[in-house]
């Protein structure tokens, strides 16, 4: 057996409405780490297969109660992640203060990074149907105006409407220092 890895000190949140391009950014910033990992809050939502209550169904006691559980294994996960040495790289829409504190609080040894990409509403749904596996964004496009209105001066906000995934990365790396929270 070799030498232990040192532990990872950071984390990364990539937040934004659907069809933002969370998934493909949040993958390749984690790509560009010597040893970072890509973790998925739409896939770990997704494991609950009997009693789904997706966001914004009904009951809403237990949409919310879900999409915490959620946001409780993605930081569950990023600790276990730093502690083998990778940089968890976590993407997941997490629409306000109060979802930000939680991610500080469950991830409070790690430094803290959060990028909110935001391409708009019309760029998110273009995207969207571009990609016939996952279209949901139209459902979601009112989300914009609570990520408006909660997360100003939070983390690092990208208008990435008019670059590709590997320039939103390179700006992302290149100004790491305003995304810290």
């Amino acid at each position: 057996m070799t030498g232990a890895v040192p532990e990872a000190r950071e984390a990364w949140l990539i937040t934004g409405i659907p069809g933002a391009g969370k998934s493909t950014v949040a993958r390749m910033l984690a790509g560009r780490f010597p040893r970072g990992a890509h973790i998925e809050g739409d896939r770990l939502a997704g494991m609950v297969v009997g009693g789904a209550v997706y966001p914004g169904q009904e009951p809403p006691e237990e949409s919310e109660r879900q999409s915490v559980l959620a946001m409780r294994h993605l930081c569950l996960l990023a600790r276990s992640f730093a502690r083998a040495g990778f940089v968890p790289v976590l993407d997941y829409v997490s629409m306000t203060r109060g979802g930000i504190a939680f991610y500080r609080r469950s991830l409070r040894r790690l430094a803290l990074h959060v990028v909110v990409l935001n391409p708009g509403k019309e760029a998110a749904l273009a995207r969207d149907r571009d990609r016939p596996e996952k279209t949901v964004a139209a459902h979601w496009t009112h989300l914009e105006e609570v990520m408006l209105r909660e997360l100003p001066g939070i983390g690092l906000w990208v208008d990435s409407r008019n670059q590709p995934p590997e320039e939103t990365v390179a700006f992302i790396l290149s100004h790491r220092d305003r995304a810290r929270v």
